[in-house]
């Protein structure tokens, strides 16, 4: 493990946050009307080209985390790696609700 790529985590999570920062703000204007935060849901789950949506990379991300701790836990007992495997699996589910409410909101084909 170097300083470096932790500096490197901490930085690339500090974007991560400006620009979610920036959905919440978009999500959150006065003016958003239906058809606008169906869409903006909809680029939270999948972006314009499906699995590259917020969602489905963090989900990925905590996969490819618990897969690591698998590796190097002590006594490979779960302990790091079983929540990593539940915290994906929530992600998951999330961007499966996203997509309902979205769909609530306003059906794929009448987003203009």
């Amino acid at each position: 493990m170097t300083r470096s790529r932790i500096e490197r985590v901490r930085a690339a999570v500090g974007i991560a946050a400006l620009a979610l920062q920036q959905i919440h703000d978009d999500v959150s204007a006065d003016d958003v009307d239906q058809a606008e935060l169906a869409a903006m849901l909809r680029e939270v789950i999948q972006a314009s080209d499906p699995p590259d949506g917020l969602l489905p990379f963090l989900g990925q991300l905590l996969t490819v985390a618990a897969r690591q701790a698998e590796q190097i836990e002590p006594d490979r007992d779960g302990d790091a790696s079983c929540p990593l495997h539940e915290a994906a699996d929530l992600i998951a589910d999330a961007g499966q609700r996203l997509t309902w409410a979205a769909r609530a909101l306003l059906p794929q084909g009448e987003i203009a």
